[in-house]
């Protein structure tokens, strides 16, 4: 407003009088309008500084291997004379070839949890741990113990580890997450590329994403900067409770755009207490499939609008 009231007078070179003071007056009130609501802008911006350091000590660190599996022995590509000490030296040759051993390199992943309790319980997803041999978890403070796997839940992407240490361990409480509105402010603490504790903000973009990963889809979406390694880090609310399990990413290119994906604590939470329980998770089952009722479907069923389910068949004996 100021710098277009200036110009106009300007231009047409007007003598100082009453106008220009009228204008200057309109102009310079302007000016501490404007000043004043940046002020005002600058106050509201969040300080995550306290929030991070009360919740960063209870992230972990993990990292899981898997050994290579032994592959089938193949057959030599080349041949030499039977009996020969040409084909006696090639053959020791070939046994000796590394896919002939099985003797690859174990494979390592990478990803984050967090504590719950100080009994040591982590949460994580299941495939940061999916097919280990050996979970590593490292603390904050640089303590690294070796876990154990309690159980997990592969439908929900969710496991739960557990740690025994020398003394209680610091640790987080989950939030609920359907108290959740679009628009509010998050923290999200992980391992992106094993870089170790690593905090970025944001706010909830949407809420009940549906991604296709899995039945239980009903993601809580953020633009919080959620990279690899990032995947079994919390997400928290400006409180400092754990909302989300961060998940997963839409990206064109392997990194941050800006699109991450968390499962909701309060789905987390439940599963959480029947891997404590039992180890995994027992759903009700109804013996039946059942179908969306597409535009086709409706037609076919002379119904008004396609809505409500289609039972396509009944399991035996259910």
């Amino acid at each position: 407003m100021f710098h277009r009231t200036y110009s106009s007078v300007d231009n047409r070179r007007r003598p100082a009088g009453a106008g220009w003071s009228r204008r200057v007056a309109i102009a310079a009130t302007g000016l501490i309008v404007w000043t004043a609501t940046s002020a005002a802008s600058a106050q509201a911006v969040i300080d995550y500084a306290d929030l991070a350091e009360k919740v960063t000590p209870a992230v972990v660190n993990i990292s899981s291997t898997q050994q290579a599996k032994p592959s089938e022995a193949q057959p030599m590509p080349f041949s030499a004379p039977p009996g020969s000490p040409m084909e006696e030296l090639m053959r020791r040759f070939w046994e000796q070839m590394p896919q002939q051993r099985g003797g690859g390199q174990p494979s390592t992943a990478l990803g984050s949890g967090f504590i719950i309790d100080a009994e040591g319980h982590i949460v994580t997803n299941n495939h940061v741990i999916d097919g280990a041999d050996k979970v590593s978890v490292k603390l904050s403070d640089g303590r690294s113990y070796d876990a154990t796997i309690v159980g997990t839940d592969p439908q929900t992407d969710i496991a739960l580890l557990k740690v025994t240490a020398e003394k209680p361990l610091p640790h987080v409480a989950f939030g609920e997450s359907e108290k959740l509105r679009v628009g509010q402010a998050v923290l999200a603490v992980g391992n992106p590329f094993g870089l170790g504790g690593t905090v970025t903000s944001g706010i909830v973009s949407a809420r009940g994403r549906d991604i296709h990963a899995g039945p239980y889809d009903d993601f809580i979406q953020t633009d919080a900067a959620i990279n690899r390694g990032n995947s079994g880090g919390p997400m928290f609310n400006q409180d400092g409770q754990v909302v989300g399990v961060n998940s997963a990413i839409y990206s064109p290119n392997g990194g941050s755009v800006g699109i991450g994906f968390a499962i909701p604590s309060d789905m987390v939470k439940q599963v959480v207490a029947d891997l404590k329980q039992s180890g995994r998770v027992e759903r009700g089952w109804l013996g039946v499939s059942i179908q969306p009722v597409t535009d086709e479907i409706a037609a076919a069923l002379g119904m008004d609008k396609a809505q409500g389910a289609l039972v396509s068949s009944v399991s035996a004996d259910s």
